[in-house]
């Protein structure tokens, strides 16, 4: 295939020379031929064949399979021309049919708005007619209700505001009983002093206004009459057995109407009630028929509450199992007064306020009558008596009993009835504050008895002397047998009104017990190891008490909730110094504490080498001065500690050591009442000793580096060097004899006077 960059050729096809190119003439002078002929060489020659766009366009000419010929190069520019136009006008085509759809729906559009205007005129024209209509309709309809509503006032007139002689005489005559008539000739008056309202916003008000006149005093009428018949029942009922007849239901209901006289014959029916009641509860407890209540004989193989009087938690237990017995037959003898019919009575009240306004405690208030808070407040009423001689007998038998735990199990016996009269008659009853009041009075008096004994304790040097062995003293093992036995007693008696109940980490009831009867016996016993003088000992001995105190609590969580943190970490603090004591223990018997201490200026340098950012450096003179008279690792022979007779001592106290060197530690804190603390304090105690042989181990590793005798043993044996070299050749003169030893000491290795290492320390006291 013939390139489409060859050059050209002297004749065309047909033999004729090649047409004269762009730019130039048959008159061109030759020089400007030649120059412009060269120009485009010069652009064809200097084009990228791997330029993007003259590969595309040759790829273009590949896919259409023309064929490189004078013809074809001629005809390129038009046929690609031709191509670009009439794509042109098949768009320009495309175009007009868009143009020609987006006309139709221009015309539709404006149809449309056109439809629109003509409706909102159509509405607003049929607005315009139906206006009057619809006003002429509503004031039609207004007329028709007040015509509708005028008839119906007649006709209640004429039905209901004649009320005939008989009826009234029922009402009003005291002579006539109070039976189903009365109440429906009184609803009936009811009716027509309601309907007299009506009139009043009438024409004739004075009609009206005489016809409410004598509505309301036959209705006064009628409630005084109510009002006596119920008094006189009250005075015939069986108060023994309060049940409550229908018809006394019944007119009780009604006689809600009007608060003051409702409210007086409940303050009647109390009264009448606490007297009865008051008179059992002092047969209960001094003759024997607690089982029953008012009656005249009773059961005589029971025995009178009081003859229990020696024993506080059953007599108290016995008082308030009859009071507690007592409520719930009252609440039940008036409950279907108040709660069956409670909402009569809540409507019966609401109906009152507005004929007594005077009734209403608070006029911006809305009075709401609650059954169930009515029934609470009537037994309270009921029991007032009762209650007053229970607090009596009740503090009466507190103040004379001196037993804590007692105390406090009644405490918490107090605090059972608590919760159960709170649910019966209401947490706000007069009887819930009682019991509340000597729960109180009785913390109050635990609280001074435990005080006293610490008072008496702290007062006698002998009884919080430590003991010799250290162990917990006496005094503390008591308090902790009384905290124990209160604590299961709390246990025990948790209810789910407490916060414990329900988490366990809040501060519960028996807090107050544990600040009681538990700290200050444990702060009187950290204050006596203040008089032991030994450390050692004073830390064992305190380690002992609150190990004895934190396994006192550790089984209770409403107890450990509060206290068992602030022994763990006193507990911890005691660890670390005893920690401290069997490390510095285990130094001392190995001898390892002297070479510590002699080293002590090298781990002083090794520590000051170490880089701190934290801190400015310090260009004082005396800090440059310390600094250049740190001591270097060839200096460390020069120590006393670290002689060859010292340092010999010092390994031979080491292998002394060693072999019973745990039975030894483990019996330096053979006090302390805890194996397994011991066990744990003496392993960290013998990783920190290993740590610190191997320290001087290292250093003195790095001493023989140091002066180069790490492989240089002392010459002769251990005892020539502690003789003073007595074992000399004979023969030697005295001053070459000091010259030799000079240079043995010079040469010796402080690796064969102490060869014991790290790996045999651990395995030795594993």
């Amino acid at each position: 295939m013939t390139s489409y960059f060859s050059p050209p050729t002297a004749t065309n096809g047909a033999g004729t020379p090649p047409p004269l190119s762009e730019g130039s003439s048959p008159l061109s002078p030759p020089s400007q031929r030649s120059t412009v002929l060269s120009n485009r060489l010069t652009s064809v020659l200097s084009a990228s064949y791997a330029d993007s766009d003259i590969r595309d366009a040759l790829e273009t000419l590949s896919l259409r399979g023309i064929h490189n010929t004078a013809e074809t190069r001629r005809q390129l520019r038009l046929d690609v021309q031709k191509e670009v136009v009439d794509c042109n006008a098949e768009i320009v085509r495309d175009f007009g049919k868009v143009a020609e759809q987006l006309s139709r729906i221009g015309a539709v559009i404006s149809t449309l708005n056109q439809t629109c205007d003509e409706m909102r005129r159509h509405i607003g024209r049929a607005k315009q007619d139906t206006t009057p209509v619809l006003e002429e309709a509503a004031v039609l309809t207004k007329q028709k209700r007040d015509t509708e509503t005028k008839q119906q006032l007649l006709d209640a007139f004429a039905k209901h505001f004649i009320i005939p002689e008989d009826d009234l005489f029922v009402l009003n005559s005291a002579e006539e009983p109070v039976d189903d008539r009365f109440f429906d000739v009184l609803s009936r008056v009811k009716q027509v002093h309601h309907d007299c309202e009506h009139l009043l916003g009438g024409e004739n008000q004075r009609l009206g206004m005489e016809l409410m006149e004598l509505s309301t005093r036959n209705l006064n009428s009628a409630y005084q009459k109510l009002y006596k018949w119920i008094q006189k029942e009250f005075r015939s009922l069986n108060l023994e057995d309060p049940r409550i007849s229908s018809s006394i239901r019944r007119a009780l209901r009604v006689l809600a109407e009007r608060p003051s006289l409702f409210h007086s014959c409940l303050d009647f029916f109390a009264e009448a009630r606490d007297y009865v009641l008051s008179d059992a509860f002092h047969y209960a407890l001094t003759d024997a028929m607690s089982g029953t209540i008012g009656t005249s004989s009773g059961d005589r193989t029971v025995k009178p509450i009081e003859f229990s009087a020696h024993d506080p938690l059953r007599y108290i237990g016995d008082m308030l199992a009859w009071v507690h017995s007592t409520t719930v037959s009252e609440r039940e003898a008036l409950e279907a007064l108040f709660v069956a019919d409670g909402e009569e009575l809540a409507r019966g009240i609401q109906a009152g306020l507005s004929s007594e306004p005077w009734s209403r405690i608070d006029e911006g208030e809305v009075a709401v009558f609650d059954g169930h808070k009515a029934l609470s407040d009537l037994v309270n009423r009921d029991l007032t008596g009762v209650s007053r001689s229970l607090r009596q007998r009740i503090e009466l038998v507190i103040q004379g009993h001196d037993d804590p735990v007692t105390c406090y199990k009644v405490m918490n016996l107090l605090s059972f009835y608590r919760t159960t009269f709170a649910k019966l008659v209401g947490s706000q009853s007069n009887l819930v504050d009682l019991i509340q009041s000597l729960e109180k009075s009785t913390l109050n008096h635990f609280e001074r008895l435990m005080k006293d004994q610490v008072n008496v304790l702290s007062n006698d040097a002998i009884a919080v002397t430590p003991p010799d062995d250290l162990s917990v003293p006496q005094f503390l093992l008591d308090a902790l047998e009384v905290l124990t036995s209160l604590m299961k007693t709390y246990e025990a008696s948790v209810g789910p009104d407490d916060p414990a109940a329900d988490d366990p980490t809040s501060e519960n009831r028996f807090t107050p017990v544990l600040r009681a009867a538990f700290d200050p016996f444990l702060t009187l016993a950290r204050s006596s190891s203040d008089e032991i003088p030994n450390t050692t000992a004073q830390t064992i001995f305190r380690t002992n008490v609150l190990l004895a105190a934190r396994a006192t609590i550790s089984p209770f969580p409403f107890a450990s909730a509060t206290h068992l943190a602030p022994l763990s970490n006193a507990l911890s603090t005691l660890r670390t110094d005893l920690l401290d004591l069997q490390h510095q223990f285990l130094l001392n018997a190995s001898g390892l504490h002297a070479l510590l201490l002699a080293l002590e200026p090298f781990s002083q340098n090794k520590q000051d080498s170490q880089p701190d950012t934290d801190k400015e450096p310090d260009q004082s003179p005396e800090t440059q001065e310390k600094a250049t008279t740190k001591p270097h690792l060839t200096d460390l022979t020069s120590l006393l500690a670290f002689q060859p007779e010292a340092l010999v001592a010092s390994s031979q106290q080491l292998d002394d050591f060693l072999p019973s060197a745990l039975m030894d530690a483990t019996d330096h804190f053979k006090r302390v009442q805890s194996a397994s603390l011991v066990q744990s304090v003496t392993e960290d105690a013998v990783e920190a000793f290993c740590r610190d042989f191997e320290f001087v181990e290292g250093m003195i590793i790095a001493a023989d580096e140091a002066r180069g005798t790490l492989d240089v043993g002392i010459p002769g044996t251990g005892a020539s060097v502690l003789s003073g070299r007595s074992g000399s050749k004979a023969g030697v003169s005295e001053k070459g004899e000091q010259e030799e030893d000079q240079d043995e000491e010079d040469r010796w290795s402080l690796r064969s006077l102490f060869p014991r290492t790290t790996g045999e320390i651990r395995v030795l006291l594993s």
